[in-house]
């Protein structure tokens, strides 16, 4: 079964303390679920559109336990937590 990624681009932070209170929510909510970061970082590099913000990248073992893990009743708190605070874009893909 192939592996799933939650891609996660950030195209700018508005409000620092919704994203603390996201950060301390949401870590041990995808970590709960299965997900395992794998980079969490402001790009070396940014090619095409050229936006160098926060990118993350999370592993899960299948793609239903990526989309299980934004519906948990402890990762809507985390989204609740950052509402108006962010703008970024998160997609699921499936690996290959």
């Amino acid at each position: 079964m192939p592996k799933a990624y939650w891609v996660s681009t950030y195209q700018g932070i508005d409000d620092n303390d919704k994203m603390a209170a996201y950060g301390k929510l949401a870590l041990p909510a995808i970590e709960a679920a299965g997900g395992r970061f794998i980079a969490r970082a402001v790009p070396a590099a940014a090619f095409e559109l050229g936006v160098k913000q926060r990118t993350v990248l999370i592993e899960f073992d299948s793609l239903e336990a990526a989309l299980a893990a934004h519906e948990t009743p402890a990762y809507k708190a985390a989204l609740a937590a950052l509402e108006g605070g962010v703008r970024r874009d998160l997609r699921i893909v499936e690996g290959l």
